[in-house]
Order: structure tokens, then sequence, then C-alpha cells
């Protein structure tokens, strides 16, 4: 069998979707979002049940209430793993019982988006799954192990958010609250609220994007909702843009992001070059 090489050509035409965590404080209009998108091609993922701001918008929805639903529907959406042994989540045996479930699976083929909203609610349906698992409880004493349930919980989440970024032909926005914190050193910082650790430290490095949303005063001091989209930022807000192609501060408009990284970027050679920063006068 010859090595499955995928030519240049063929890959620079591959269609991809975009993959991206969008977080900001409670009540910034993140589930507003939705507006941006078009209604007739994006499959609203609804497991907030806060779908008040979207009185009226025209998309198709399917709403998770337990762990295990959360991924069937990922398995549905994303199709079986064929590195994962057969019976397990995510393998060809939970991809056909998803189906058997669902319906066939072509029925995605007019959903180009998926808004899920939000992981931190994904989180704690995770968590409240794991806690109910043998691996919970300690084998000696029989009784509840929170590490054990913290370990299973984040292999999980990292399982499921991973699946669902290996949708190469989707758009898939991931949803999830901010919270302001400080640090040891009385430091403001900023993390994604997501039940235990490891899922919020790996994200960035799964994902293409990692976008805050928050307000920001233009020069006419009139406030406007925007993305902060780049690691490097003064205000030490979660970004990451692996596309090389979006701003410091975006448009918080994700019809028009997804636009926007579909255009030609900057050669590699301009995102790699240094430029040295202008020296800080001292005080």
């Amino acid at each position: 069998m010859p090595l499955p090489i995928i030519l240049a050509d063929q890959r620079l035409s591959e269609r991809r979707g975009i993959k991206a965590a969008i977080f900001g404080k409670s009540g910034i209009g993140k589930t507003s979002l939705l507006w941006t998108l078009r209604p007739d091609n994006t499959l609203f993922f609804d497991l907030e049940a806060g779908d008040l701001a979207i009185e009226g918008w025209g998309g198709d929805t399917i709403r998770p209430r337990t762990w295990e639903e959360c991924r069937d529907f990922a398995v549905f959406i994303g199709g079986p793993n064929p590195a994962i042994p057969d019976g397990r989540p995510y393998s060809l045996r939970h991809f056909n019982d998803a189906c058997a479930k669902f319906g066939d699976p072509r029925a995605l083929e007019a959903y180009t988006s998926v808004f899920i909203d939000s992981i931190t609610v994904a989180g704690r349906l995770c968590f409240q799954w794991a806690k109910e698992q043998p691996e919970a409880f300690s084998e000696k004493t029989g009784k509840p192990d929170v590490r054990g349930a913290y370990g299973l919980h984040g292999r999980e989440m990292i399982g499921w958010i991973t699946h669902l970024q290996h949708t190469r032909l989707k758009n898939m926005f991931f949803v999830g609250i901010l919270d302001e914190k400080l640090d040891d050193f009385n430091r403001k910082i900023f993390v994604p609220q997501i039940e235990g650790a490891k899922t919020g430290l790996e994200l960035p490095g799964i994902l293409d994007l990692v976008l805050t949303m928050t307000e920001m005063a233009d020069a006419e001091n009139q406030l406007h909702r925007v993305f902060v989209c780049q690691t490097l930022n003064s205000w030490n807000y979660p970004a990451k843009d692996r596309s090389g192609r979006l701003d410091l501060i975006e448009e918080a408009h994700l019809g028009r992001l997804i636009a926007k990284i579909g255009e030609p970027g900057r050669s590699p050679l301009e995102r790699l070059t240094f430029s040295r920063p202008a020296p800080v006068a001292p005080e």
C-alpha cells in the first residue's frame, strides 16, 4: 500500500472549517453572536437553554441534556475516529449507534457552522457524569474520589473537543464564560470558566482561534463589543489566532470573521519577521 501522502496542491485546495473558542463575561452578548451567522446553514448546539437573546433567529437547534447526548451528537456530527477501538466513545460502533438514534448523517451536510453554547455548561454536564463513574470511587474504601472524578472529566472534555476539532469541513464555535480573578501577586488575570483545570489549560493548544469578547470605547467614547484576537495583548485576555489573518481587535461579527480568515493572509515570511519594539522612555 503506497504512503497516503497528501500533495501540496490537494492540501491547499481542501475546504477547512474554523475551530474557535469565544470567551466573555456573563451578559456581554455571546449567544447573540448567532445573529451574525447565516441561519440557513448554522446548527445551534443549545446547552444553556438561554435562547431568549435570539428569539426570532431562524436557524435549527439541538438540545442535549446529558453528557452522553453531547458525545452522541459529537460523533454524529464528526463521524467515527478510526484510531479508537470499537465500542469506545467516538468509535465506529458509537457512530453507528448515533446514526440509528438520530438518522442519516448526510442531513448535516446542510450546516457549515455549529455554534456550541456553552462549553461552560458542557463541562458541568461532563463532571456530573464523571462523579458517577467507577473511576470516581476509591477501590479500597468505595468512597468518592474527587481526584479520580476530575481526571476522568479532563480526559472526557479534551476527547470531546478534539473530536469536534477534527470535523474539518465545519466551523465550530465554542462559547464560554470568562472569569476575572486575582493571582498570588494580586494581579488581574482572566481564565475560562470550565470545571477542572485540565480543559482550560489545554484548550488553546487544540483550537485554531481563542477570542475574548469584551467592550471597548471608540474615539467618541462609545462602547462597542469587540473580539481580542492575538496572544500578545496588553489586557492579558486569553487569545490566539492560528490563521495569522486577524488584527489585534476585530468586530464582534462571526460572519465577517469567517470571510476575513478566508482571504489571502500575510506571507509566512512577513508573519515570522521580527519587528523591534520601540524603546520605552524611563519614568
